[in-house]
């Protein structure tokens, strides 16, 4: 099985199987820093592993919203309409914390945060903190990243 490993300091996320690395990102994490509880708007560290997968199948730039994608594809013209818009682009990858009082249940719990790695637009900024919890990726990353990424890979997200 592949393992997940997101440096949070560095804004950088490897994939590894078997000491292999089969891909290699910049990320943004949470524009209000790290931390596990709810309404914190933070990024939760520690062990998780990726509990559901959604989006196959959907086209590059699908926009999600509640987990279900709306019909629309991300567009110039679309993020007009909707300023202020959380874009969550083309896959979903929605991870569960491993770690009971860290991650885990109670006020920390990251499934129930709704953190996930997705997409977001190519005029995102990667490589430094601006998203609301979530990690962003690019969308073509996220891509190969989710056809590599079975449901249960381990991810760890570290300082």
């Amino acid at each position: 099985m592949p393992d997940i490993r997101i440096d949070l300091a560095r804004q950088w996320l490897e994939l590894r199987q078997d000491g292999e690395l089969l891909l290699a990102a910049p990320v943004s994490t949470a524009a209000a820093g790290l931390g596990e509880r709810f309404g914190s708007f933070q990024t939760p560290r520690g062990r998780h592993v990726v509990r559901a997968r959604i989006g196959a199948g959907a086209p590059v730039g699908a926009v999600f919203v509640g987990r279900r994608w709306t019909g629309e594809v991300y567009s110039p013209q679309l993020a007009a309409q909707h300023p202020g818009r959380d874009w969550i682009l083309t896959r979903i990858l929605w991870l569960s914390g491993c770690e009971v009082g860290r991650n885990r249940l109670g006020q920390v719990d990251t499934l129930r945060r709704y953190i996930y790695i997705h997409g977001t637009p190519d005029s995102t900024p990667l490589g430094t903190p601006g998203s609301k919890g979530c990690v962003r990726m690019a969308n073509a990353d996220l891509l190969r990243l989710f056809e590599l990424t079975p449901a249960g890979t381990p991810v760890d997200l570290v300082e």
